[in-house]
């Protein structure tokens, strides 16, 4: 959308961050079946190639460690062109969730999802998009 774009026709940076982290949260509440997810850190932002007005994105996510609260996801984004069905990397990143309480401290990941993470890399299926 235009207000996303800025002077020089490409995508802000920061509009992007924030779809990254609203998708990569979707996936962590998901993949951990929990809403209790909040942002820890998020890691160095690879800006690979501009977005343009029009472009079609993709974002893929794949989970590159679960811990005993926290889970952390590798994220790449990527420009889709529909008439070719081709995808190129725009951005790439990390980023980490933590589970918390009510209270807002952090709590375990369920046993039941360390048992189907476990069994999900012996897969190979720990990558959703």
């Amino acid at each position: 959308m235009g207000k996303d774009i800025g002077i020089h026709g490409n995508m802000f940076g920061g509009i992007l961050m924030a779809w990254i982290d609203e998708a990569a949260a979707a996936f962590a509440t998901e993949y951990c079946h929990t809403p209790n997810m909040i942002t820890l850190k998020v890691g160095e932002l690879l800006f690979k190639k501009p977005i343009k007005t029009g472009n079609h994105i993709r974002l893929y996510g794949e989970v590159a460690h679960l811990g005993n609260t926290s889970i952390t996801l590798n994220i790449e984004v990527r420009k889709y062109n529909v008439y070719s069905g081709e995808e190129m990397v725009v951005c790439t990143t990390s980023i980490t969730f933590v589970r918390i309480d009510d209270d807002g401290n952090p709590t375990g990941i369920g046993e039941s999802i360390r048992a189907k993470h476990e069994r999900l890399i012996s897969e190979g299926n720990a990558a959703i998009n």
